[in-house]
């Protein structure tokens, strides 16, 4: 058994060596930002007119707060597989070091990732036109929801990595999954427009609990028409985000360490 100490020291030069290799190669970190940017940008200046204008805008980048921390998932996921392909994970196998803290740095550091992507989104939001209408409070609580859900589904993206044997394969299955996953959700559009089947579908979806959260927290009002969220999740988005977030870590991360600890024996 590693002492939790040890566990958080290797972890932390796992981080920061995750963190150096954006920094030598930014162009992963604008891989993260210019999918949603682009998702932001089409939607609210392409389609708001027909959905309700300024106030779908405001609907609009709370939704692109959820899936970016979601999807980002998608970057782990690529970033776990390429390790692997590269013999790093062999190396870090020689090393007296705890299995725990490599996937842990990798979550840690796609968590700062995660950070960055949503000052960026923030601030294009703001550029879009929405406002943070429910005060210091009420935002930091909506970020730290966001955060939290990006380091559960970091955690879903290094399973998925550590499922792959190459690169090529991590990229066509880490979107394989997002994409459903966002977009029958109340991202977009919200879940009372939505068929019977697939409307209880997105109401028990967790990144429509975490989008109408940043909604409900940031105080962002849906344009008029827009049927409000239904049934329990919709009730109470927060707490259903909060604990849809831990169980997926409590799912995920022992299911994560159990499946490196087959790969780095092998």
């Amino acid at each position: 058994m590693t002492a939790p100490g040890s566990v958080l020291r290797d972890s932390s030069v796992i981080t920061w060596r995750n963190l150096r290799n954006i920094r030598r190669m930014p162009d992963l970190l604008l891989g993260s930002i210019g999918q949603p940017v682009m998702f932001l940008l089409l939607f609210a200046y392409v389609f708001a007119g027909s959905l309700g204008g300024d106030a779908y805008r405001e609907f609009l980048v709370c939704g692109i707060f959820a899936q970016v921390v979601a999807m980002n998932a998608a970057f782990t996921t690529m970033a776990v597989a390429s390790d692997l392909t590269k013999g790093i994970i062999d190396r870090f196998r020689s090393l007296p070091m705890s299995r725990l803290a490599v996937i842990l740095g990798r979550t840690t550091s796609d968590l700062s990732v995660n950070g960055v992507t949503l000052i960026v989104m923030s601030v294009t939001g703001l550029m879009a036109g929405w406002r943070i209408h429910g005060g210091v409070g009420g935002a930091v609580s909506a970020y730290a929801v966001l955060l939290l859900f990006a380091f559960a589904m970091s955690w879903v993206g290094s399973f998925v990595g550590l499922l792959c044997r190459t690169v090529e394969v991590a990229q066509s299955a880490g979107l394989m999954w997002l994409f459903p996953v966002t977009f029958i959700s109340s991202v977009f559009v919200p879940t009372g427009n939505m068929p019977a089947a697939i409307r209880v579908i997105a109401e028990w979806n967790p990144v429509t609990a975490v989008a109408d959260t940043s909604r409900e927290l940031f105080a962002s009002t849906a344009p008029p028409g827009f049927p409000p969220p239904g049934g329990w999740p919709g009730e109470r988005p927060v707490l259903y985000a909060v604990l849809s977030s831990v169980a997926i870590i409590a799912l995920f991360a022992p299911l994560t360490v159990s499946r490196y600890r087959r790969v780095a024996s092998r």
